[in-house]
C-alpha cells in the first residue's frame, strides 16, 4: 500500500492499521456508520469512551473485545509507554455500553504492533506481526482462563520412564513457560532423546494448558519424518493409547495446514514458501538450508525479500513452536518465519552456539540453576556497585558474512543484510551504532543476582518471593530504554506494571508516573533518559542503575541525587514491605560512569521531548526562541558527527553552501550575548559618542540579534529539513545478536583505608561499649573459658540489637572494612563467610583479642576438629573407630552451624535418623558426656 504524499504520519498509521485489520478479518468502520451485524469481527474507529474517544474498538460478534492505540510510525521506538494510555481505554465505559474492562489492548504503528491479555496472570506486551483474527478471538474467549493463565496450572510431572535429563528439561521448560518466558533452549547431548522430550512436554501442553496447535520445526525432511516416527510410537504415562491416536499429527507436505491437525511437522524452507505465497520444491527440503542451492539463490540478492502477512496462516496459527536442531538455519532468511508467529519458541539442540543462546535470549532451561542467597548484605549510606562485562569494556566484532538485523531507532523497524564487511564496535558504539542484547540482558541478569545475593539479600517476603527494590535506571536514548525495560521485564518474570518509562515523552503526565513510583508498589523499576533534575525525588528508591555514561560533573550529581533522599521506616514500608528502613542507597556502576573523567559544563539540549523534525519547522516558520536554537544545534552538531562525507556534500546543495558546523555556529551565537554585543558595536561606532542613549544602544542590540536570528533560521527550507531529518533516519542500528557478552567483574567497590578504619574502630566502641549488657559478649571479653557455653540463641541476640541500634554496621560490611585494613598491612585476606552469624562471632573473636587477625570462625572449627584428631590418634593409636570419627564429623558439622551442642540435639536432626543419642551411647558409652564437652571446649578455643 503506497501512502498519499499530502497525508500526515497519523493518517498513513491508521491506512496502515486498517489494512491490517481488514487482511485479518476484521471489517473497519467509522463510528457514524456502525453496523456490528455486518460481520463476525468490527474494528470501531474513534469510538467514544469515558476517557475519550478510542482510536479503535475492537467487536467480535457484537461485543466489545478490545482497543487499539494508533500512533505514527516514527514512534514505534515508544511503544511500551503508551501502554498506559491504551489500558486506560480498555477499562473505560464505551458509550452506550455498561462493558466490564476489555482483554485484548493493541498499541500499533501499522510497522510495529504490541499487543497484552489482560487476561494473563501477569499482563506483559508483547511485539506482534499483525493483528489477531475475530475467529481466534471468539476461541479465546470461549476459554475460561488464557494460554499464559493454563500454564500456570499444568500438574506435576510423572517422572516415570524419563531420564534425569529429560526430567530436569521438562520441569525447568514448563517453570519457564509459566514465567511466560517467550523463548527457551534445551541443550541435551546427541542420544539423550530430544525428540522424546519434546513429545513429552507437547503432549502435556495439549492436555493440561490446552494448546490448540504446535508447531515442530526441523529443517530437512529427514528430520520431519523421524520426528513424525517418534509421535507415533510415543505413548504417554496416564493412557494406553499412542499419541496419534489421541491427537492428529501432520507432517506438511504441501501449503496445506489441516484445521483439526493439533501438531504440525514442517520444515522452515517449507513454511517460509507458505508465508510467500510461493510453492516449494521437495528437493529444498533434503538439505539444511546452510547447504542448500536454492537458498544460496536467494540470499545471493543480498536482500531476504520480507514475509507478509498470510490470511490463510494467521499468526496466531501456532501456540508453541519447537525447533528441532535449532543451532542451525533459523537466523539469516528463516528468522522472519519465527518472527512472523505469536508463539512460545523452544529451541533444541546438542551443540548450540553463541547464536543460539542469543536468539533464546540466553535461557538455557535443561541447565536452567536459579540460586538463591539472603547471606551477603551491605548497609551503608552510599556505596557503589560495579558490574563490567566483556563487550561493555571491549565492543565486540561483528564478521563479514553475517546476516544481522538493521534496526531503525525510531520505528524500530528491522530488516536483514549481509555485511559485506567485518563491524568492529567500541563500548561508545553500544546502543547508539549497535545494540547487543546480550550485553543488556548480561548486565541486567547481574543486577538480578547481585540484588539477591549482595545489594539487598534480606529481601523476602512471607511467601518465600524476593522483593524488588525501588530501582531508577538511567539509559542513553529512548530507544535504549525501550531495550532495558523489554529484558528487565523478561529476566525478571514480570509484567508490564513491573517496569516503566518515567520520562517527559510519555503520553500522560510524567508527574502521575512518578507519583506511582513513588507511593504505589508498582512500578518496582522505573527506566528513564531526561528525568533526573531536581523535583524527580523519589524517596523510597535504593538503586541507581547506571546504563548510561555522563560527562557533566553536575549532570552526574543530579543522577547520584535521585537516591539520597531519607524516608522514615513506616512510609518505605508503605512501598516496600521487606525493607525494615532506608540506611543507604546503592549506585550500580555498569558503564563506568562514577570513574569517568567529569567536566563542569550545561548540555546545551533543553528540549530533548521534541523531534527533531519539529524543531527544524519551527524554525523555518520563524519561530525563534534560545531553547528551539539550542536545542536545534545541540542535534545537529550530533548528526556532524554521524553522516559520510558523502552526505555532507550533498547537504551543501539545500543549505546554499553553508556546512553543519557553520549552520550550528549561526544558531548558537543567535543568542550569544557576547556576539550580540559585538555586532551592536559596530552600529553604534557610525553614531556620534554624545547621541548614544542607552535606548538607542538598547535598540540596536535588538536589531544585532534579529538580525542573527534571521541569519540562522533562513538557512533552513522544505528541501533541507526534508533532506536533515531523512539523511538522521538512514542511521540505523545493527542488532548484534551474535556476540554473547560476559560478566568480567561484579562486586562492592573497595571502601577507602580511612574509611574501613573508622568502621573498624565504630564496631569495636560498639561491643566494648555493649560487653557487660549482651550475655554472649559478656562470655567472650570476660570470660573466655565459658566460650564452650555460648549459643546460637545469644549470638541471635547480639545481632539484633546491632540491626536495630547500628544498622551500619552489618557483619559482612564490617567484615569487608577489616579485610581492606588488614590487606593493607599485608596479612592474609580470609574469605567471608556466607552466614552473617558467623561472620559476627569472626569479628567478635577479633575485635576481643582471641584472633589476632580476622579468621572465618567456620574454617577455625574445621581446623581446631582436625588438630584435637590428630592429638586423639597421635596419643592413642588411633583412639576412634571409622564408625566413631563419622559420629564426631557430624557433632563438628552441627557446632559449625550451631556454635554449640547439647546431649538432646542428638535426638534431632542429623542425628535421629543415625539413631539418636542411644546410637551415641552405643558408640561411645560413658565417655559421650565428656567428649561432647571436650568437643564444645575445643572447637571454641
Amino acid at each position: 500500500m503506497t501512502a498519499n504524499s499530502n497525508q500526515n504520519p497519523e493518517q498513513i498509521a491508521r491506512d496502515k492499521i486498517d489494512e491490517m485489520l481488514r487482511e485479518a478479518g476484521w471489517l473497519v468502520q467509522s463510528k457514524k456508520k456502525v453496523d456490528l451485524s455486518a460481520g463476525k469481527g468490527v474494528a470501531v474507529r474513534e469510538y467514544q469512551t469515558n476517557v475519550g474517544p478510542a482510536d479503535y474498538v475492537l467487536f467480535v460478534d457484537r461485543k466489545p473485545v478490545g482497543i487499539i492505540e494508533a500512533k505514527r510510525e516514527d514512534e514505534g521506538h515508544r511503544l511500551t509507554v503508551v501502554e498506559e494510555q491504551s489500558k486506560s481505554y480498555a477499562e473505560a465505559k464505551l458509550k452506550y455500553l455498561n462493558n466490564d474492562p476489555l482483554p485484548f489492548v493493541y498499541e500499533s504503528t501499522g510497522t510495529i504492533t504490541r499487543f497484552t491479555d489482560y487476561r494473563d496472570p501477569k499482563p506483559r506486551g508483547r511485539n506482534v506481526f499483525s493483528f489477531h483474527k475475530p475467529e481466534t478471538i471468539a476461541e479465546w474467549l470461549k476459554k475460561e482462563k488464557s494460554l499464559r493463565e493454563r500454564l500456570l496450572s499444568i500438574p506435576a510431572l510423572d517422572e516415570t520412564g524419563l531420564r534425569p535429563a529429560q526430567i530436569v528439561a521438562i520441569n525447568n521448560l514448563e517453570l519457564s513457560f509459566k514465567k511466560n518466558r517467550p523463548k527457551a533452549l534445551i541443550q541435551m547431548a546427541t542420544g539423550a532423546g530430544k525428540t522424546f522430550t519434546a513429545a513429552t512436554f507437547i503432549y502435556r501442553l495439549l492436555k493440561y494448558a490446552d494448546a490448540k496447535r504446535i508447531l515442530f520445526l526441523v529443517d530437512t525432511k529427514n528430520l520431519g519424518e523421524q520426528a513424525e516416527q517418534e509421535f507415533m510410537t510415543f505413548q504417554p504415562n496416564d493412557d494406553n493409547r499412542k499419541f496419534t491416536e489421541l491427537y492428529n499429527v501432520q507432517r506438511l507436505t504441501s501449503s496445506y495446514i489441516a484445521n483439526d491437525s493439533q501438531v504440525c511437522i514442517s520444515t522452515i524452507q517449507r513454511l517460509y514458501s507458505i508465508l510467500k505465497g510461493e510453492e516449494l520444491d521437495e528437493s529444498a527440503e533434503l538439505e539444511n538450508p546452510e547447504e542448500n542451492t536454492w537458498l544460496k539463490n536467494q540470499l545471493s540478492k543480498k536482500k531476504a525479500v520480507p514475509v507478509e502477512y498470510t490470511p490463510k496462516v494467521p499468526i496466531e496459527q501456532f501456540d508453541f513452536i519447537v525447533i528441532d536442531e535449532c543451532h542451525r538455519s533459523i537466523y539469516n532468511l528463516w528468522k522472519q518465519v519465527l518472527d512472523y508467529f505469536d508463539a512460545f519458541l523452544i529451541g533444541l539442540t546438542a551443540t548450540p552456539d553463541k547464536r543460539t543462546f542469543g536468539f533464546f535470549n540466553e535461557n538455557v532451561v535443561s541447565q536452567y540453576t536459579y540460586e538463591e542467597s539472603v547471606t551477603d548484605g551491605v548497609n551503608v549510606p552510599y556505596d557503589v556497585y560495579t558490574i563490567e562485562t566483556e563487550i561493555s569494556k571491549k565492543g565486540a566484532v561483528v564478521e563479514s558474512g553475517w546476516f544481522i538485523d538493521k534496526r531503525d531507532k525510531l520505528t524500530r523497524k528491522k530488516r536483514w543484510e549481509q555485511l559485506d564487511e567485518d563491524v568492529n564496535y567500541q563500548r561508545n558504539d553500544l546502543d547508539k551504532k549497535v545494540v547487543n542484547p546480550s550485553q543488556i540482558r548480561n548486565i541486567i541478569r547481574e543486577y538480578k543476582r547481585a540484588l539477591k545475593t549482595t545489594i539487598y539479600p534480606n529481601r523476602v517476603d512471607e511467601y518465600g518471593e524476593y522483593e524488588v527494590p525501588k530501582t531508577l535506571v538511567f539509559a542513553k536514548t529512548d530507544s535504549h530504554a525501550d531495550d532495558i525495560i523489554k529484558i528487565i521485564r523478561e529476566e525478571f518474570d514480570e509484567g508490564n506494571d513491573f517496569c516503566k518509562k518515567v520520562t517527559y515523552k510519555i503520553e500522560e503526565d510524567p508527574k502521575s508516573v512518578l507519583n506511582r513510583f513513588r507511593n504505589s508498589y508498582y512500578p518496582r523499576i522505573a527506566v528513564t533518559v531526561d528525568m533526573i533534575a531536581t523535583g524527580t525525588d523519589v524517596k523510597p528508591l535504593e538503586v541507581l542503575l547506571f546504563m548510561r555514561d555522563v560527562k557533566s560533573i553536575n549532570y552526574f550529581e543530579q543522577m547520584k541525587g535521585r537516591g539520597t533522599r531519607t524516608i522514615n521506616s513506616d512510609s518505605l514500608q508503605l512501598v516496600t514491605k521487606t525493607a525494615k528502613s532506608k540506611t543507604h542507597f546503592v549506585i550500580v556502576d555498569a558503564v563506568g560512569a562514577t570513574k569517568s573523567k567529569k567536566t563542569d559544563s550545561r548540555p546545551l539540549e533543553r528540549k530533548p521531548s521534541v523531534p527533531m523534525k519539529d524543531l527544524l519547522g519551527a524554525v523555518t516558520m520563524g519561530v525563534a526562541d534560545e531553547d528551539l536554537f539550542l536545542s536545534l544545534a545541540n542535534r545537529l552538531i550530533r548528526l556532524e558527527k554521524q553522516i559520510t562525507e558523502k552526505e555532507k556534500e550533498k547537504l551543501l546543495e539545500y543549505s546554499g553552501g553553508k556546512n553543519l558546523k557553520q549552520i550550528t555556529k549561526e544558531l548558537i551565537t543567535a543568542y550569544d550575548q557576547d556576539a550580540i554585543d559585538e555586532k551592536a558595536q559596530l552600529e553604534m561606532d557610525k553614531i556620534p559618542v554624545q547621541d548614544q542613549t542607552p535606548a538607542l544602544i538598547e535598540e540596536a542590540k535588538q536589531k544585532a540579534q534579529e538580525q542573527l536570528i534571521l541569519e540562522a533560521s533562513k538557512t533552513f527550507n522544505g528541501e533541507l529539513n526534508e533532506y536533515l531529518e531523512n539523511v538522521r533516519k538512514q542511521h540505523e542500528q545493527i542488532i548484534d545478536s551474535i556476540n554473547i557478552d560476559t560478566v568480567t567483574k561484579s562486586e562492592w567497590e573497595t571502601t577507602s583505608i580511612d574509611k574501613a578504619t573508622e568502621i573498624v574502630k565504630d564496631f569495636t566502641e560498639y561491643l566494648e561499649a555493649n560487653k557487660d549488657e549482651i550475655k554472649a559478649l559478656s562470655i567472650f571479653y570476660n570470660q573466655p573459658y565459658n566460650r564452650r557455653n555460648i549459643t546460637f540463641k545469644m549470638l541471635k541476640e547480639v545481632m539484633e540489637k546491632l540491626q536495630l541500634e547500628k544498622p551500619l554496621l552489618a557483619p559482612h560490611y564490617v567484615w569487608d572494612a577489616y579485610v581492606q585494613t588488614q590487606n593493607s598491612a599485608s596479612q592474609s585476606i580470609p574469605k567471608k563467610p556466607k552466614d552473617e552469624l558467623t561472620a559476627l562471632v569472626s569479628l567478635i573473636r577479633r575485635a576481643c583479642g582471641i584472633d589476632s587477625e580476622l579468621k572465618a570462625f567456620d574454617k577455625t572449627i574445621d581446623e581446631n576438629f582436625k588438630n584435637w584428631m590428630f592429638k586423639q590418634n597421635a596419643g592413642q593409636h588411633n583412639r576412634f573407630t571409622k564408625e566413631q570419627v563419622e559420629w564426631l564429623r557430624m557433632i563438628k558439622d552441627h557446632v559449625v552451624s550451631s556454635y554449640h551442642i547439647e546431649i538432646d540435639d542428638l535426638d534431632y536432626t542429623p542425628f535421629d535418623a543415625q539413631g539418636g543419642k542411644g546410637k551415641m551411647y552405643q558408640l561411645f558409652g560413658k565417655q559421650m558426656n565428656d567428649i561432647i564437652n571436650e568437643l564444645n571446649e575445643v572447637l571454641a578455643a
